[in-house]
């Protein structure tokens, strides 16, 4: 268990990784800068699910491995942006790979601590989503898990898959790809298709309404 959570974590800091430093490189940051996205992007939900379970110091601290790999990554990114780039489509299947191996990692690392079956499909979620979203803080965007199509709950779903195998006592390794495919395959459909949860309709207002309401706030204030 130690060393497939462990696998899974690494593989999923490094294309979290490039998820982040491509981000930067968008956004024409410098090489600091790129690494700095980088590392916050690939270690922030995993240092979230340690504290909140207890595993401290988070291994993306103690470990050093979780801070050569973002680095080698951001570095890389940086000069090598170029080739990145024509690997993927756009960034976000970066991201969905990332997505998928972070829920998986997260609700099996939660398991074995010992955690009821809810908490660790949540925590999977939060080790999920966590990078993404420190990710897009920095760059002073929405993050993405607040608006894109089936983002949290593609990872949802890898966490159902991984805590219902590991209460049926299931093989853990082929239960973690099943996860991680199912999180990938539904992010990458969901970006595809245009698959998205319901949104809140809020009626438009026209500018008369607009400057009626200026006009109430004002005598208020």
């Amino acid at each position: 268990m130690e060393t497939l959570v462990l696998g899974l974590d690494l593989f999923g800091t490094f294309v979290f990784a490039l998820s982040g430093a491509m981000a930067g490189v968008r956004h024409r940051f410098d090489l600091f800068g790129v690494v700095v996205l980088s590392y916050a992007a690939a270690t922030a939900g995993g240092i979230m699910r340690d504290l909140l379970i207890g595993a401290v110091p988070p291994a993306s601290v103690a470990d050093w491995r979780y801070i050569v790999v973002p680095v080698l990554a951001g570095v890389a990114t940086f000069w090598w942006h170029p080739l990145v780039q024509r690997w993927q489509s756009s960034v976000l299947v970066f991201d969905a790979a990332g997505l998928a191996l972070f829920a998986v990692s997260g609700a099996l690392k939660a398991s074995a601590y010992q955690l009821n079956p809810l908490a660790a499909m949540m925590l999977g979620v939060v080790t999920a989503v966590g990078g993404g979203v420190v990710r897009d803080v920095l760059v002073a965007e929405v993050p993405t898990v607040l608006h894109a199509e089936l983002y949290a709950v593609a990872a949802l779903g890898a966490t159902v898959v991984v805590v219902g195998g590991q209460l049926l006592q299931l093989p853990s390794t082929p239960v973690a790809i099943v996860g991680a495919v199912l999180c990938f395959g539904l992010r990458l459909l969901a970006i595809r298709r245009g698959w998205e949860l319901p949104v809140a309709r809020v009626p438009e207002r026209n500018s008369g309404q607009e400057e009626k309401d200026h006009k109430d706030e004002a005598q208020l204030s």
